[in-house]
């Protein structure tokens, strides 16, 4: 590992603190739970002190300094390799995705670096140290990943906010099959996260900017690269949307992420990413391709840590009627009655949460897209 994670970085409290000191909650063994840290993200803002993300609150460094431009610089000097600093410091200014490791203690970062009216900033998030087995994910039942883990071809979305663990879960996914099935997985990403060693599974995994210079690229390779399985980081735009559902039409698993609140709103995202004079088209291919749309929000825990509270459509024949239709807004009602084929509504799937304990009924109710369902599940006050 490099020297320059020791190399001291400003003043706190009369001392000078390294880059490995600023990571150093991130290495902490007292701050794991069920294999994830407590200390989510680090976050890096001119003229601020530095902030973590610790059970999903925001916490000032105790004693912290306000940052200065020259030692946000200094850690992106440090973090960014050279093609990404370029990027970085372009005009006009880049956005720039990359991922570091810090060999001791071996820890895996994400690292998002931008500008702001302030001047660079940056969010360094740790990812777990090993991939998670999806039975430790928090699927409502196991025979959902079960049975993802043995489709042979179709569409498998992640739906949620930034930092729900969408990657996580198709990551444990991936690494299950990796496990069970000698197949050929593709991935495309921005940037790379997990790093897969072979199992039974031969991997390639590609990274924006280095490896590919877009998702539709990164696709129209992959599909000429004989690939049983691909995951696309991010369904961003157009192009890249209506390769993926081809790929999943013509025999082939794909698992990609959006970012919307819940299922169905991932499938009107998908659909308005398209002309109006499409939509009907798409929603017919959409309807054949899909296989499942897992919805995903962090919850914390009553005694610290955070779990994840799911939603899960599975597209049977009474769901795909409702895509071809575009009568979304049955989606709900589908899933609610769909509960034989494990499926289950964000709201169901809390109040079960709630009813073990596992998270408290505030914390349900500020998570749910419905809070009068929710209420009425746990027949609560509303007001509370």
């Amino acid at each position: 590992m490099s020297d320059a994670f020791d190399v001291p970085l400003y003043p706190v409290e009369d001392d000078r603190w390294s880059l490995r000191d600023l990571l150093g909650p991130f290495a902490d063994p007292d701050q794991y739970l069920d294999g994830h840290c407590r200390y989510s993200d680090l976050h890096l803002k001119c003229g601020a002190p530095v902030r973590y993300r610790y059970d999903g609150d925001l916490i000032v460094l105790a004693g912290g300094s306000p940052l200065t431009e020259a030692i946000v610089r200094d850690i992106l000097d440090r973090l960014l390799a050279e093609a990404e600093r370029k990027l970085f410091d372009q005009a006009p200014p880049r956005d720039v995705d990359a991922a570091f490791t810090l060999a001791d203690p071996g820890l895996n970062f994400r690292i998002n670096a931008f500008h702001d009216r302030d001047g660079p900033a940056a969010v360094i998030r740790v990812l777990p140290r090993e991939i998670p087995p999806p039975a430790a994910i928090g699927f409502p039942e196991d025979r959902i990943w079960r049975e993802i883990c043995e489709l042979r071809q179709g569409l498998v979305l992640l739906t949620g906010n930034t930092g729900s663990g969408k990657s996580t879960t198709i990551a444990s996914l991936l690494d299950e099959i990796n496990r069970r099935r000698a197949v050929r997985i593709i991935t495309l990403e921005d940037p790379i996260e997990y790093v897969f060693r072979h199992d039974k599974a031969l991997f390639s995994q590609r990274e924006l900017h280095h490896h590919i210079a877009d998702f539709p690229a990164g696709l129209r390779s992959a599909l000429r690269e004989d690939p049983d399985i691909i995951f696309v980081g991010e369904m961003r735009d157009r192009e890249t949307a209506s390769l993926a559902l081809t790929a999943a039409e013509t025999g082939h698993l794909v698992f990609s992420t959006l970012h919307t609140k819940d299922t169905k709103g991932a499938i009107s995202r998908l659909v308005d990413l398209f002309p109006a004079e499409r939509m009907q088209e798409i929603s017919l291919q959409l309807s054949l391709a899909l296989s499942y749309i897992i919805g995903q929000r962090l919850l914390a825990r009553p005694g610290g840590g955070r779990r994840v509270a799911m939603e899960v459509l599975k597209n049977n024949s009474a769901v795909a009627n409702l895509i071809r239709t575009s009568t979304w807004q049955q989606i709900y009602s589908a899933m609610e009655t769909g509960q034989r084929d494990g499926m289950t509504s964000l709201e169901r799937q809390l109040a079960t949460l709630v009813r073990s304990g596992a998270v408290t009924a505030e914390e349900a109710l500020l998570a749910c897209n419905d809070r009068s369902v929710l209420t009425n599940m746990l027949r609560i006050n509303p007001a509370r």
